[in-house]
Parts: structure tokens; sequence; C-alpha cells
């Protein structure tokens, strides 16, 4: 698959400017020991894969509704995924204080994505769950992206990408640590 890069050995080489040019093509040379080759070539993969999802979560959350922060994207999947939910625990799970995530629950209840209910076992605490309304739009936005996979990688094995899906579900569990 011919992409952004193409790798040769533990050298990856990308056109990360645009014009053509080879923007990593002699690690060697900018004194790189042999044995971090591979985990430069893991860097610079794993910036430009970040930058593309970023970029796609954008496009998603606009998918969901045109007034829909980005980062608010990531919340929609997990109620859609896991069900309700106290705000601390989504907080904890995005990585975000209790205020922003406060800020980010206002806006998404404004646009009657999610609504908040009171927690039965703490009166004190409230449980986020998704609206209806919020719950056919969110599944229509990743229908479509689980779609737009299948056609972008409908040139690899089954198993490449079953094996790929691997690697990046071990990879983020490392990176829960």
């Amino acid at each position: 698959m011919a992409a952004t890069g193409e790798i040769r050995g533990a050298d990856v080489h990308e056109d990360t400017n645009g014009d053509g040019r080879d923007s990593g093509s002699d690690t060697s040379s900018r004194g790189v020991e042999q044995g971090d080759r591979e985990f430069l070539s893991l860097e610079r993969e794993l910036t430009v894969l970040l930058r593309r999802a970023r970029a796609n979560q954008g496009e998603m959350a606009r998918e969901v509704h045109p007034d829909l922060e980005s980062a608010a994207y990531g919340l929609l999947v997990r109620l859609e995924e896991c069900g309700r939910q106290r705000a601390t625990e989504l907080a904890g799970y995005i990585g975000v204080g209790k205020a922003t995530m406060s800020r980010q629950l206002r806006a998404l209840e404004q646009l009657g994505l999610v609504a908040r209910a009171p927690d039965p076992a703490d009166g004190r605490a409230w449980l986020v769950d998704l609206t209806e309304e919020g719950r056919t739009r969110v599944r229509r936005v990743r229908e479509a992206r689980r779609e737009r996979y299948v056609t972008h990688f409908s040139d690899w094995d089954r198993r490449e990408v079953s094996e790929l899906a691997r690697l990046l579900h071990q990879l983020n569990r490392g990176m829960e640590k």
C-alpha cells in the first residue's frame, strides 16, 4: 500500500513536506543509534497516524452535528460503546479535568445529544447517557466510517487487518500503564 511511507529495513521514507522529497531517507546520517531506528520509525508513523486521526475526528464530529467540538466526539463514542456513566468516569477516560468535562457535557446537552439523570446509587452524582437522537447520529457516523475502512483496506488481506487491530489494541493497552 502506498499511503504516506514506504518501509525499507528499519528506515521509513515519507514525504512529510509535500514536495516529493524524501524527508526521512538516511536516519543513520543523523546520528541515530542502530538500535533506535525502529523507534524513530515508530514515532514517525504514529505522528502521521495521530495527525490524520485528529483530522478525521473533527470531520466525524461535524457529521454528528455541525456545532459539535472535535474533542466531544470521543465522549459520544464512549457513551455509545459503554452506556451511561458518571461525568468523573468520562473525565478520567478522556483525560480531562472536571471543569472541562462539565463544559463539554453542557454543550452536548444543549445540542440534544446527551442527557443527565441522578445516579440512583448516589444521589449526589449524575449519570450521563446519549439521547435517542445522539445514539442515532453517532451510530450513523460510525457505520459510515466503518464502510470507509472497508473501502480503504479492500486490497488488504483480512488477516492483515485483524493483525493491525490486534497490534493497535496492544499498543493502546500498553499506553494505559
